[in-house]
């Protein structure tokens, strides 16, 4: 992968060994999809691989609906730190 994963963990985990809360599933997903938003501008044709993109777009979608109904104030603050338009 393009991103170090760990790095993305460390970054917007709670607390020690956090590697599974609503901030850091959002953060490795939106990783995830601006890397792959690179690959299909050389990628054109790779329909397949689109479709996964749009799914994991459809999931950080619900994760964020899921982190805003719950907390409003970590929610604002993690669309900024990842430049989400939201």
């Amino acid at each position: 992968m393009a991103f170090d994963k760990a790095t993305t963990i460390d970054k917007f985990r709670a607390h020690e060994g956090d590697t599974g809360s609503t901030r850091v599933q959002i953060a490795i997903l939106t990783e995830r999809i601006n890397y792959l938003t690179g690959h299909f501008r050389t990628h054109a044709k790779d329909h397949h691989g689109r479709r996964g993109l749009l799914k994991m777009v459809g999931k950080r979608r619900r994760l964020l609906d899921y982190l805003k109904r719950t907390d409003v104030q970590q929610y604002r603050t993690l669309v900024q730190d990842l430049g989400l338009r939201y």
